[in-house]
């Protein structure tokens, strides 16, 4: 007989751990979050993470403007994917385990790994994980986001209200502009929490980067911060910007782990690694909820605490999920992290960037 459920969330994660209803996963339970008070789509979990092929301008056009950029970008292991992850020999173990003969052709390897654009009636990759992979596909918001008022008129010129609508408007039409800093969390994640059961089960691929942190993974090798200065120096981020960064990945992670273990129908790898990711994620929220008491995030905790880790939960964990994102997009509009010094302890140092 199952042991009956509550919504009542245990202390800590030993308790998380201790607990194992039977009707639940083998090994995980549910997160913590003591909340004092319970005050009170961007882009669709369904499609696949990669830019449709049919708006991708490639990273040449944005190298028009962003040289220095593009620059950097050559250097990481996301461009270097377009010549080395068809030689990998654990990648084309997964591949054959999935019945893909080329993993350049196959659309669970494109969906993640390269850049595809449209030429003629076919797609072809162009690019490993490129400037469209995290930006959004361009072709409807590129002419809006290099017009800064006018055809004669340049950045330096643009007025803070232009700047602002420019902004809103680029987004609008597909961009994830850094000027969120969750749209740019969901899209590292889109990928980074690898949505695919059977990639995972079947394959043998990883269920995720489960070490994955915002601050870490995007201010190492992959910073390109040229914009913010004089276009030649790349940039580190402000104390306060990495706090709201911190938290903003935070948010991320426990929605695209929710949607991860939503989409679980059996209790294999897949499953049990990213529900308890959930777990965990949760976990590291309410830590951080204790120290800046945010509307936000305890709106995220709040829609979490109904959550039923467990498989074929679809439909429920998705709508959670929303609310987290609604509550993280919101989070990144409003969060200016000054006063949020007791996170400098909890958010990773230079010498542990990736």
């Amino acid at each position: 007989m199952h042991e009956r459920r509550t919504n009542r969330f245990p202390a800590n994660l030993s308790e998380i751990l201790c607990r194992r209803p039977r009707s639940l996963w083998a090994v995980i339970c549910f997160p913590v979050v003591m909340i004092a008070s319970l005050s009170t789509t961007m882009a669709t979990w369904g499609q696949p993470p990669q830019c449709d092929p049919t708006k991708v301008v490639g990273p040449m056009r944005c190298a028009a403007c962003h040289e220095n950029e593009v620059r950097v970008w050559m250097q990481t292991p996301h461009a270097k994917t377009l010549e080395d992850l068809h030689r990998r020999p654990n990648a084309n173990a997964i591949a054959a385990k999935m019945g893909i003969r080329s993993i350049k052709r196959g659309d669970i390897c494109l969906d993640c790994h390269y850049t595809s654009q449209a030429v003629g009636d076919k797609n072809q990759v162009i690019a490993g994980v490129s400037c469209e992979s995290c930006h959004g596909a361009a072709t409807d918001w590129i002419t809006l986001h290099n017009d800064y008022g006018g055809p004669t008129v340049v950045k330096a010129q643009e007025t803070a209200a232009h700047k602002e609508q420019r902004r809103e408007t680029a987004i609008a039409h597909g961009m994830r502009n850094p000027s969120n800093v969750y749209l740019i969390a969901r899209s590292c994640l889109q990928c980074h929490s690898v949505p695919n059961e059977k990639l995972v089960n079947i394959g043998g691929h990883g269920a995720g980067t489960l070490d994955f942190e915002l601050v870490s993974w995007s201010q190492g090798i992959n910073r390109h911060n040229f914009m913010r200065t004089d276009n030649r120096s790349n940039a580190e981020n402000s104390p306060e910007a990495l706090r709201v960064m911190y938290v903003a990945g935070q948010i991320a992670d426990l929605e695209f782990s929710t949607r991860a273990t939503a989409t679980a129908t059996e209790r294999g790898t897949y499953g049990l690694t990213v529900a308890q990711r959930a777990a965990n994620a949760a976990v590291r929220l309410q830590n951080i909820q204790q120290q800046i008491q945010n509307p936000h995030v305890e709106q995220a905790l709040i829609a979490f605490s109904r959550a039923v880790l467990k498989t074929n939960n679809e439909s429920e964990l998705m709508a959670i999920a929303d609310e987290i994102q609604q509550a993280g997009i919101a989070f990144a509009q409003s969060a200016e992290g000054a006063s949020w010094t007791t996170l400098d302890a909890m958010i990773p140092t230079r010498n542990q960037y990736k």
